[in-house]
């Protein structure tokens, strides 16, 4: 049996070819209630990939901490440079 194509609209992003990727984007829902259930989406095939599994370690929560640690960063980097800089007498 050959396979059916799939509809533009039921492709995943990393499925679309960059030509497509208009046509894609028009097929969202980007409204409020569409916008939060694609995080809770992600959220939640975040949740059963990394944390939810039965014999796992602490990558998932690790990925998490790591992502917090490195924003942090950023947020705070302007203030970190300007004392670098500072002289103390």
């Amino acid at each position: 049996m050959a396979d059916r194509p799939v509809p533009l609209a039921e492709k995943r992003l990393m499925d679309v070819k960059l030509g497509q990727l208009p046509s894609w984007l028009g097929t969202r829902d980007f409204t409020p209630n569409g916008l939060i259930g694609s995080v809770r989406r992600g959220y939640d095939r975040y949740y059963n990939k990394y944390i939810n599994v039965k014999k796992g370690g602490i990558g998932g929560v690790a990925m998490i901490l790591v992502g917090y640690v490195a924003l942090s960063y950023l947020w705070e980097y302007d203030h970190i440079k300007h004392d670098r800089w500072r002289k103390y007498h």
